[in-house]
């Protein structure tokens, strides 16, 4: 398990720690076991004593207790008990439990719990002094019948033991050997700072230089004043601090050569892209003049022609209505109505055609009033409704832009009919004075799509190109199901050329 306070730490307290927690482990187990040493020594002591004072004064008190003289019994356990201020209290008990002696300590403090006992033992000694035949012995008593011993317990000593003395003597050697241990742990601790900021203080070092080297400044001075692998880390800094400072010259060296490589490329992209827009601009005005060529051919030529043809079917039905009535008289009638029909019908084709090659209105009307007939020309040709906006004065337009803006909204609303699905449809149409900008909006409520994944048409192509060669921006939002924004934003003017310098 991951100790969370240890990661927090510092490489130096986690030294003095390494150091010192061995260092607190064996103290803490001498400390313990001087404690315990000590105060079992007091135990054993006391209960030795207890003992030889017990047997002691049951082998000297016999002949006190057998003859009823406690006096001078009571002066020798009077004696023993104001000399050693171990001996809480000694008690003399008779054989019926009847209490002969008892003598307490006047300088004990405390007792202990139990006593230590010893027999009061009267012995008998019978000597035979006849032979076996009755007769006294003269001489010697016999080998052959030793004297027989009998032992009487006639009471017993008990000796009580008080700790505190010997207690208070080894707490005192206990102390000081505490105070031994406890100056050699604080200089071990101090030991332990200085070793471990030994090491810390070349490391703080070595970290400093490599905050310097993170900063950008490469050129670090880094003196190796100690050895092992620190010393190693001092010199590797010190290296790896030189070779970044070749690395980021021949680096700067590279990215100011790639620069100036890049800047190259941007001004022949910059050429490159303005020439493109002229190339663009200049394809767009082709294709406007050649449009009006033909719209003009179409209007002039093909459309005074085709009146010319209903003129004249018209002419060759009023002579056959003149004319005797008959089969092929009527035949004629018939032919000159269809003639005139294809003519007018062809007439009408004529005219659409020349209004999507050169829309007359935008001469006529404007941009504001283009667009205004153009969507409700959708609005009644289609199954989708159709809302125009259109907000300043588009008098000031340049006839090129008009032009560019009037097919942008033509092939936006071109994509709504084919692709969208959509019940209603909104054209925005905003000239921004204080900005200098037209922008256009068409949004509708169809079915939308995903830009990032489905590639663009050729609609969207041919817009974006548009936009492009004016110097525009176009922005095409859409979700499925959520419906599509596009908005156009043209400058009024052309924009100055950019400047192919660095």
């Amino acid at each position: 398990m991951t100790l969370r306070f240890w990661r927090g730490w510092s490489i130096g307290r986690r030294m003095t720690v390494i150091t010192m927690l061995p260092v607190v482990c064996l103290f803490t187990a001498f400390v313990s076991y001087s404690w315990y040493s000590h105060r079992a020594q007091v135990t054993e002591e006391l209960a030795e004593r207890g003992r030889i004072l017990a047997r002691a004064l049951a082998e000297t008190s016999e002949y006190n207790v057998i003859s009823g003289n406690l006096s001078d019994l009571r002066l020798t356990i009077n004696g023993l008990v104001q000399s050693d201020s171990s001996i809480y209290r000694i008690e003399v008990v008779g054989v019926d439990g009847a209490q002969a002696v008892r003598v307490n300590s006047e300088s004990a403090i405390d007792a202990q719990s139990f006593h230590y006992e010893a027999p009061i033992k009267k012995q008998v000694v019978w000597i035979n002094l006849f032979t076996d035949n009755g007769t006294p012995h003269v001489s010697a008593s016999s080998d052959l019948r030793p004297p027989t011993l009998t032992t009487e317990i006639v009471g017993w000593v008990r000796v009580t033991m008080s700790p505190s003395n010997m207690m208070a003597k080894q707490t005192r050697r206990f102390r000081f050997e505490l105070s031994i241990a406890a100056a050699a742990l604080a200089a071990s601790a101090i030991m332990a700072w200085v070793l471990a900021r030994s090491l810390t203080v070349p490391l703080r070092e070595a970290i400093g230089a490599l905050i310097r080297i993170r900063n950008g400044d490469y050129r670090v001075q880094l003196p190796v004043k100690t050895g092992g692998e620190v010393g190693e880390l001092q010199a590797s800094i010190g290296e790896m601090s030189l070779a970044l400072d070749e690395s980021k010259r021949d680096l700067e060296n590279k990215v100011a050569e790639r620069t100036r490589d890049l800047l190259a490329s941007r001004n022949e992209a910059l050429r490159a892209d303005a020439d493109k827009r002229k190339l663009i601009q200049k394809v767009n005005s082709i294709i406007e003049d050649e449009r009006k060529s033909i719209a003009v051919e179409i209007h002039d030529e093909l459309n005074a022609s085709l009146i010319a043809a209903r003129l004249e079917a018209q002419a060759i039905g009023a002579l056959a209505a003149k004319a005797a009535p008959g089969p092929e008289i009527e035949e004629i009638g018939r032919k000159s109505q269809a003639i005139t029909k294809l003519a007018l019908d062809l007439y009408a084709n004529g005219r659409r055609l020349v209004r999507r090659l050169r829309p007359e209105v935008l001469d006529m009307l404007g941009l504001h009033g283009a667009v205004e007939e153009m969507t409700r020309h959708y609005d009644s040709s289609s199954g989708c409704s159709f809302e125009f906006h259109g907000e300043g004065d588009f008098s000031r337009l340049s006839n090129e832009l008009a032009i560019s803006a009037y097919r942008i909204v033509q092939e936006a609303l071109s994509n709504v009919m084919k692709h969208s699905h959509a019940t209603s449809a909104q054209v925005r149409l905003v000239l921004d004075e204080s900005a200098q900008t037209l922008r256009i909006v068409v949004a509708d409520d169809g079915n939308g799509f995903d830009p990032a994944s489905v590639s663009e048409g050729i609609g969207i192509i041919g817009m974006r190109e548009r936009v492009y060669a004016v110097h525009g921006a176009m922005d095409v939002r859409s979700r499925p199901g959520g419906g599509t924004v596009v908005a156009f934003t043209l400058p009024l003017s052309a924009p100055a050329p950019a400047s192919q310098t660095s």
